[in-house]
């Protein structure tokens, strides 16, 4: 979001080196307001349905319709619901709010354009998608917008801003638009420096945000044009404490990103893309102290692995001002880190890729995943930086030029006698007058139109393979909808398990981490059959001990492993599945040792699933039946060995 990055150091300076607290954020109430039902009126009409055709999900790096077609996603920001206060002050002055621009607690501009005419906007300037920020607050708001707020619209009067919405949902699927939910903030306030929304669980419990989620995704259920989850908007530091990927407490945004996505997509709405931005900030910004911006890096070494391999997609966001170790702060806490537009084509090329890009450049890896860049922006009239301007063109050509799906921010403004906040790109002024990217005067018209007409792929993608990480550090990872479904199989343990379609290809020696994948097509698990839990040496065939001297946990014939567990570092038990009626499944195999090294073939794919750790991997065309471990003096019982058998 768009925002002045001073406050954010002053604010963490001052607690950092004064001790003085922040002023504690009033709590909403913790129950949503009573579910209703999605206001009728406008349909979706035929010549928009034939677009594309809903939900969405992903194959590899790209984003499909329900045809298998690629939808790019051309995205804008219609913000407003999060909140524009900026925190002091009266909240009715338009003064106290970001840019003087009050959004009234509803998406911005509804005090100045019709809906429909706003929309009509969108389409005009190419937008097929929509994220459409809300905060935990606007959940649970009772209170009525006032009618300034909805002036345009007079059939908004007495709604609460939930309920405003749910009208603007409806109308822009109506419209043939995607909409992608987005939690921006816990308060209604402006977004991003140290304000009580660093984190999803900032001024609420995670109990609390993973329920409104579920009743988020549950309202809008029945309208397949609401495509997405965007689960929150730059997570980042408080005055005390870091967010991080992947430690377990309790501002670990990986797990609470991978539980909640998993929990919306079992419990909620199955049709939902599930998207997770990366960590925006962390650190201190003062020269000599750590500090930086991790974006989407820490998914190189941990990665999700939701219930639906389909639905994951990554976001990242960019401004010229932020860079990679810059806040964006001016004056006060400004350190000496080069901004994204003090860098050259180049520098800017390979931070961009370091950052976010490699997840949709580098294939068959456990990451890979299509990457949305939800915001970008500058702004327009009033900009005459050439630093600014040349990073605009230049952060575009790389957009056009890796196909990226994106978001501008922010696609609504005011303005007064054509001046004013300036980075919209359709601004309206109280008199309903509007001012758009193409009414001749905007710099930013001739990158916009490249971008948006720019030629990517199109048309079908086919099927991919799909390689997936377990990582049971700190508790269960069951990615397979048939085994969360049934009693616990190895209750005490940590347990990891792939997701349903796919098998074990990879263990690590020690850390826990697994690989799974669907490639070479199967086999598949047999629901039928059943599972079996395997502690033992029972199915062993007598002549062929494969691991002589070590306990060996072996699947019975016609089985493959889908998943294991483990206490602390030890291996506890195999998961073995049965592959389906009429497959071929081999029995003769090969041991793959890797306790003194990697041990993962020539060209293995999937990537480092288990950085640090050694790893072991069956080839593409094979499956693991078994794991070998040792309860030798010295050793934890991690795994040494793989059991890996062809498929003939």
């Amino acid at each position: 979001m768009v925002t002045v990055r001073g406050s954010f150091v002053r604010a963490t300076l001052a607690a950092v080196f004064l001790l003085v607290p922040l002023a504690p954020v009033p709590a909403a109430a913790q129950d949503p307001a009573p579910e209703t039902a999605m206001p009728s009126g406008s349909t979706v009409s035929a010549a928009a349905a034939a677009d594309w055709t809903a939900p969405l999900s992903t194959r590899g790096r790209w984003i499909v319709d329900a045809d298998g077609d690629r939808f790019k996603l051309r995205s804008g920001n219609w913000h407003g619901a999060s909140g524009t206060w900026n925190g002091s002050g009266s909240a009715d002055e338009d003064a106290n709010h970001h840019a003087g621009e009050n959004s009234g607690r509803i998406p911005l501009g509804l005090d100045r354009a019709p809906m429909a005419e706003i929309i009509a906007g969108f389409r005009e300037i190419g937008i097929n998608s929509i994220r459409l920020p809300f905060s935990n607050e606007m959940i649970h708001d009772s209170v009525p917008v006032t009618d300034d707020a909805v002036a345009a619209n007079r059939s908004l009067r007495g709604k609460t801003p939930l309920q405003v919405y749910d009208v603007v949902v409806r109308e822009l699927t109506a419209a043939g638009l995607a909409v992608i939910l987005n939690n921006h903030t816990n308060t209604t306030r402006w977004c991003c420096g140290v304000d009580g929304n660093e984190r999803w669980n900032a001024s609420r419990s995670t109990q609390t945000w993973e329920n409104d989620w579920l009743f988020m995704a549950r309202r809008y259920k029945d309208n397949k044009r609401v495509v997405g989850a965007d689960l929150y908007n730059e997570v980042r530091r408080d005055i005390w404490n870091d967010p991080n990927w992947g430690l377990g407490d309790n501002h670990d945004w990986f797990t609470a990103s991978q539980r909640v996505g998993d929990r919306i997509l079992t419990e909620a709405n199955p049709d939902l893309l599930i998207i997770v931005e990366g960590i925006n900030w962390t650190g201190i910004p003062v020269d000599g102290l750590p500090h930086e911006r991790p974006t989407l890096e820490p998914v190189r070494r941990l990665s999700h692995t939701l219930v639906d391999s389909g639905k994951l997609v990554y976001s990242a966001h960019f401004y010229d001002y932020t860079g990679p170790n810059h806040s964006g702060a001016t004056g006060t806490g400004e350190t000496t880190d080069p901004r994204y537009r003090d860098l050259t084509p180049t520098e800017l090329i390979d931070v961009l890729n370091r950052q976010a890009f490699f997840v949709t450049a580098e294939q068959d890896q456990h990451f890979t995943a299509p990457v949305w860049i939800s915001e970008f922006g500058i702004g327009g009239r009033a900009e005459t930086g050439a630093r600014q301007r040349a990073w605009f063109e230049n952060f575009v050509d790389h957009l056009i030029r890796t196909d990226a799906d994106f978001a501008y921010w922010p696609l609504v403004g005011w303005h007064e006698n054509r001046t004013g906040n300036g980075w919209a790109l359709l601004h309206w002024d109280a008199a309903g007058n509007r001012m758009g990217v193409y009414d001749g005067d905007d710099w930013r018209a001739t990158a916009w139109s490249r971008l948006i007409g720019a030629q990517g792929r199109t048309g079908r993608v086919g099927p991919v393979t799909d390689w997936s990480m377990l990582s049971p550090d700190h508790g269960d990872f069951v990615a397979s909808r048939r085994m969360r479904a049934l009693p616990d199989w190895d209750s005490g343990a940590r347990k990891a398990v792939c997701p349903d379609g796919q098998r074990l290809l990879g263990l690590s020696h020690t850390g826990n981490r697994g690989l799974c994948s669907d490639v070479s097509a199967g086999p598949v698990w047999d629901p039928a059959a059943g599972h079996k839990v395997i502690v033992d040496e029972r199915y062993v065939t007598p002549g062929r001990d494969w691991a002589t001297g070590y306990t060996k946990l072996q699947c019975p014939e016609g089985h493959f492993m889908t998943g294991y567990s483990v206490r602390g570092a030890a291996v506890s038990a195999a998961l073995c599945v049965a592959a389906p009626p009429g497959s071929i499944v081999g029995t003769s195999g090969r041991t793959v040792w890797f306790d003194r090294g990697d041990n993962r073939g020539s060209s293995p794919k999937g990537g480092d699933f288990a950085l640090g750790h050694y790893k072991g991997q069956c080839a593409d065309d094979e499956y693991a039946a078994g794991i070998a471990v040792t309860g030798r003096v010295g050793s934890s019982r991690t795994p040494d060995a793989l059991y890996c058998r062809q498929r003939s």
